[in-house]
C-alpha cells in the first residue's frame, strides 16, 4: 500500500491523537471578544456549509522552519495537509494543534520528479526534506509507528516551498509586514535543541528514537537546485512597508548568523 494512502486511512486517528499533545498558540490577536450573533453564524455555518477543502486536510505532520537568511529565528510548525495526488501536496500551516491556532502559512511538497521539471529559477526557493525526515525531527502525530515509518520513506524524497504569512514568534498581534520565505534544516547542529526538547516533552515523543528507527531509509541524493541558502545569498521578497527594516526576519537582517553544521 502506497504512504499517501495508508496515511489517509490513518485520518481519524489523527483526529483522536491529539489530546495529551497539544500545543497552544502563544499569540492574543487584538479585537473585542465574539458576540452572541456571531457565534450563532458560526455555528450555523459550520452545520449548513459544505467545506470540502478544509475537510481535505487530513494529514498531520510536525516539524521546524527557519526564516531564509536568518537561522537564528526558527519555530515548531503545525501542517495540515491534503494530498493534491501522489506527487503533490498542499499544506496549511499554524502555530499550535488547538482550536486557537493561528495560520501562520503555506507549503507546498512536491515530489522528486516533478521538483526535476521545475526552472532553474524557481528551484532555490525550495528546500529538501532529507534531513527533516533522517533526524527524526519532522513527525506525523497520533499514527502507528508502521505507518509514520512508510510516510517518511515517501517524504524523504520530496521538495518544499514554505511562505510564512503571519510572523508569530516575533508578531503576537496581528500579522504584519510581508511574506518570508521559510526553510528546512539540512544537519545537525543548526536545530535549537532546547525547541526540539520542548515538542518531544509536549507530544510525549523521542526525536532521537526516531533518528534510530529511520536510519535504514535510503538517503536520496539532493538536487544541487534546492537548498540554495547554503552556497547563494538568501532570497526574500522586498519590503514595501519597512517592517523588516524595523523588525527584520529573514535575509534582510543585518548580522545574520551563519548556518552550522557538525
Amino acid at each position: 500500500m502506497k504512504a499517501w494512502s495508508v496515511l489517509a486511512m490513518a485520518g481519524t486517528l489523527l483526529a483522536a491523537a491529539c489530546g495529551g499533545e497539544d500545543r497552544g498558540s502563544q499569540v492574543q490577536a487584538p479585537g473585542s471578544k465574539e458576540s452572541a450573533k456571531t457565534a450563532v453564524l458560526e455555528k450555523g455555518a459550520d452545520v449548513l456549509q459544505n467545506k470540502p477543502p478544509i475537510e481535505a486536510l487530513n494529514a498531520y505532520l510536525d516539524g521546524f522552519h527557519f526564516y531564509s537568511g536568518n537561522m537564528k529565528e526558527q519555530m515548531e510548525a503545525h501542517h495540515y495537509c491534503s494530498i493534491v495526488n501522489e506527487d503533490l501536496t498542499q499544506c496549511v500551516i499554524f502555530d499550535g494543534n488547538t482550536a486557537n491556532a493561528k495560520i501562520m502559512g503555506v507549503e507546498y511538497i512536491v515530489s522528486e520528479k516533478l521538483f526535476k521539471t521545475l526552472p532553474p529559477q524557481e528551484k532555490p526557493l525550495w528546500h529538501s526534506h532529507v534531513y527533516e525526515v533522517k533526524s527524526g525531527q519532522l513527525v506525523a502525530p497520533g499514527i502507528p509507528t508502521p505507518a509514520e515509518k512508510a510516510l517518511m520513506k515517501k517524504l524523504v524524497t520530496t521538495y518544499g516551498k514554505t511562505w510564512h504569512t503571519w510572523h508569530t514568534d516575533l508578531h503576537k498581534d496581528l500579522p504584519i509586514g510581508v511574506p518570508q520565505l521559510m526553510m528546512g534544516f539540512t544537519a545537525d547542529g543548526q536545530t535549537d535543541p532546547a525547541m526540539v526538547a520542548a515538542r518531544d516533552r509536549a507530544m510525549g515523543i523521542s526525536s532521537e528514537k526516531k533518528r534510530e528507527e529511520r536510519a535504514d531509509i535510503v538517503t536520496p541524493a539532493i538536487d544541487p537546485g534546492a537548498d540554495a541558502w547554503q552556497t547563494n545569498p538568501p532570497l526574500q521578497i522586498a519590503d514595501p512597508t519597512g517592517t523588516e527594516t524595523r523588525d527584520p526576519h529573514g535575509a534582510q537582517r543585518p548580522n545574520r548568523v551563519a548556518p552550522t553544521s557538525n
